[in-house]
């Protein structure tokens, strides 16, 4: 289906760009910059500007888990609109806010049955963390601070959760509450060393959490903060029992266990949320995001435990106050598409990513007989390719940097839209992705990276 007539006028736009401000922009570009403009969406499909039909395969950024023009979430937002579009969350409230808090609290494992909304991820874990430190407070701890967090996180572009990030090239010329963050090793598998089984690896890993407990004192920590996967860090999946190790030993030193599945919730890995469905590990706080509205509207959230809302009911400052707030908190046309986005899940694309995930990861992993490919990896509808950097003659550091978005431009000429970060390249497609369309992106994936590969060898930047 075509939808040329959706993107007729997109170039005409090209020169308004000028003023639009990009975000992550170099200093040297910024202001600038101008984008590829996607001028229309069906199903797993995106229209450039150009109107070439490319397979979406980042879902936008993590979030269109149920595909691109709905007709069913479209007539939500308008009848909402047109029943209540916005009201105040300070001193009112509206009824899908109300309905969407009692689904989520119902899905929600354990006692976590108490929704904050925001507008999006970032506000979801900075809301997590100004509540940490508000808890600490109200029960007389205010010492209890520190956060801990990993290499290779990404929780946010707010100041605390950016604070809790791991990219290094990011760090230089910005500003972070470094004093209160505590940063552990990355879970990668890949980082163990040659001979190390992944069992030693996981208990190493655990070890070094302890120790950082213990010399640092239980009394200081507030909370670990950790998703499930590292997506934005290259879909890192941590060695089996490492997720649930980390929070029990949160539980047994009163540290509180952060999930952050603003990626991972609402279906990318097959489940509504993915910490003690997927992997076994009971959250105190929950944050979300994301695939909570498909990416229709901007809305994220805050899941946390009834036990946590008790000591505070039963704190010795009952007067204390939670000063923390959104204009958008609550947005009645956000939680009423978030309502229907979960019934569509729950309808049958929940079912159809858990059916289809298995044959999604192993096209992928066919991938790894390219010489380029040093790994595939990934859960569910989640995956990661990363590209070797080293090899006879190789230009390390120019292979770490361009490897990724030169794949993703030829996969863009081929039909397909990939995530690059440095040397790998990142797919998590809509949840609704067929098994044809899953060989029509693997095929251009194929063709991508060996067109690269030509590349990189007439350059002499890398041979295999």
């Amino acid at each position: 289906m075509a939808r040329t007539d959706q993107v007729s006028n997109v170039s005409d736009r090209r020169n308004e760009m000028e003023h639009l401000v990009q975000p992550w922009p170099l200093a040297a570009s910024i202001g600038t910059e101008a984008k590829e403009v996607i001028g229309a969406g069906d199903g797993i499909y995106v229209w450039d500007e150009g109107g070439r039909r490319l397979i979406d395969g980042p879902a936008g950024m993590w979030c269109t888990n149920v595909g691109h023009r709905n007709e069913e979430i479209a007539k939500v937002m308008y009848d909402q609109a047109m029943e209540l579009s916005y009201n105040s969350p300070w001193y009112t409230t509206n009824d899908p806010a109300t309905e969407l808090a009692r689904l989520i609290a119902e899905r929600a494992p354990g006692d976590l049955q108490h929704v904050f909304f925001t507008t999006g991820g970032s506000t979801a874990v900075e809301s997590a963390l100004r509540f940490v430190f508000f808890y600490n407070n109200a029960l007389g701890r205010p010492e209890k601070k520190m956060l801990i967090t990993r290499d290779g996180a990404y929780h946010g572009s707010t100041y605390l959760s950016a604070s809790l990030n791991g990219n290094k090239s990011a760090r230089k010329y910005m500003d972070y509450a470094d004093d209160l963050v505590i940063r552990l090793s990355s879970p990668n598998p890949l980082r163990r060393g040659k001979d190390q089984t992944v069992e030693a690896f996981t208990d190493d890993l655990i070890n070094e959490f302890q120790t950082t407990i213990d010399g640092v004192g239980a009394d200081k920590i507030a909370a670990f903060v950790g998703e499930p996967i590292m997506a934005s860090g290259g879909v890192i999946v941590a060695p089996e029992g490492y997720y649930r190790r980390i929070s029990e030993i949160c539980r047994e030193n009163d540290i509180l266990f952060i999930a952050d599945e603003v990626v991972t919730a609402f279906g990318r890995l097959g489940h509504l949320f993915a910490s003690y469905d997927g992997f076994g590990a009971m959250p105190d706080i929950l944050t979300f995001a994301k695939g909570v509205t498909s990416g229709y509207f901007p809305l994220g959230g805050v899941v946390i435990s009834a036990k946590l809302m008790q000591d505070l009911r039963a704190s010795k400052n009952p007067d204390a106050m939670f000063a923390h707030g959104l204009t958008y908190s609550s947005h009645p046309i956000g939680c009423a598409v978030a309502i229907k986005n979960l019934e569509l899940l729950e309808g049958g694309i929940l079912k159809h990513s858990q059916d289809v995930s298995g044959y999604f990861q192993d096209a992928l992993h066919s991938l790894e007989d390219l010489p380029l490919v040093r790994e595939v990896r990934g859960m569910g509808l989640m995956a990661c390719i990363e590209c070797v950097t080293d090899g006879p003659d190789a230009d390390a550091e120019r292979l770490a940097s361009e490897v990724g978005p030169r794949i993703d431009k030829h996969c863009q000429k081929l039909g397909l839209l990939v995530r690059p970060i440095n040397h790998m390249c990142v797919m998590s497609p809509p949840l609704t992705i067929t098994v044809e369309q899953i060989d029509d992106m693997v095929r251009i994936l194929r063709e991508g990276i060996t067109r690269t590969m030509a590349d990189l060898k007439s350059e002499g930047i890398w041979s295999d």
